[in-house]
């Protein structure tokens, strides 16, 4: 009985996270960024953006992003989209890091996708 408590207990706090997770990205304001002129940043493999990608997307993977970030203008704001939403929190606080300060976690590109175009 005790395990199935911590069971029960542990599903609704990954179900929480999970509902705070998507608060905090997807659905926290992107398609407003994306309209004020707002870069989406996919940091995936060029392989995986050649695969599909959200239009107008710049491609820097998170393995070159501190070689390459220079090429970016830190004024701007970026949206960093991965396939998951694990890599483009990574890029996002590197991106940080660095100086930029108008940089959001889009999550998985097909998600943030999907957002812009309802």
């Amino acid at each position: 009985m005790k395990s199935l408590l911590i069971l029960c207990g542990t599903a609704f706090m990954v179900y929480v996270i999970y509902k705070v997770y998507r608060f905090q990205t997807l659905d926290n304001g992107l398609p407003e960024l994306v309209r004020k002129g707002a870069v989406i940043l996919d940091v995936r493999t060029e392989k995986e953006y050649a695969t599909g990608h959200i239009e107008g997307s710049v491609n820097i993977s998170l393995g070159t992003i501190r070689e390459r970030y220079m090429e970016l203008d830190p004024k701007k704001t970026y949206i960093t989209v991965c396939s998951h939403g694990l890599r483009s929190v990574k890029v996002e606080n590197i991106l940080k890091e660095k100086g930029f300060q108008q940089v959001y976690n889009g999550g998985a590109w097909t998600d943030l996708q999907k957002t812009l175009s309802q």
